[in-house]
């Protein structure tokens, strides 16, 4: 339970610090994001994998942008991450975003990844809807980048919906 709630307080500890007011007006919209794909797909200990993160449209040194989210397994799993973004635009469509985070995890039942504290990297192709929405997917690892003797990781290959915020409520 201590590690559901240090899960959590990471989680909201992002979301303050994604949604900062930023020096600049916002190139794309807040958006919120919503996942569904395939934990472990390249080992033994496959999961369905669930997420939710907000990615504000507000961009830092004029291309980072900063996200938050949470991601459950049906195992169990918890993991409470925030990090940063880059959306590269290839075409007005299709965007490329790698992203990196930081956070928390405790694995339920599931893929013990050596370490409370774990790290992604997520590489997605996307396309981008003119009304601002996109689709996407995506493949990421998560690991604690041998901060303990223990440093199994994992690869999630996911499919993406990210709807701006403005829609959700008929902006």
């Amino acid at each position: 339970m201590k590690t559901i709630g240090l899960v959590a307080a990471t989680f909201a500890a992002g979301l303050m610090w994604a949604g900062g007011a930023a020096a600049q007006d916002a190139r794309d919209p807040d958006l919120i994001s919503v996942g569904v794909g395939w934990f472990d797909f390249n080992d033994d200990k496959d999961a369905v994998d669930l997420r939710v993160e907000y990615r504000p449209g507000v961009e830092y040194f004029g291309f980072v942008k900063p996200w938050a989210g949470v991601e459950a397994t049906s195992d169990g799993a918890l993991y409470g991450v925030a990090g940063v973004l880059v959306d590269f635009d290839v075409t007005q469509h299709i965007v490329i975003t790698p992203s990196f985070g930081a956070g928390l995890y405790a694995d339920g039942d599931g893929k013990d990844l050596g370490h409370v504290v774990e790290f992604r990297s997520q590489l997605e192709v996307g396309y981008k809807f003119d009304n601002g929405s996109r689709v996407g997917v995506a493949v990421s690892h998560i690991s604690n980048a041998h901060l303990d003797d223990s440093n199994e990781g994992t690869e999630i290959a996911t499919l993406y919906y990210h709807l701006p915020v403005g829609r959700l409520f008929g902006n």
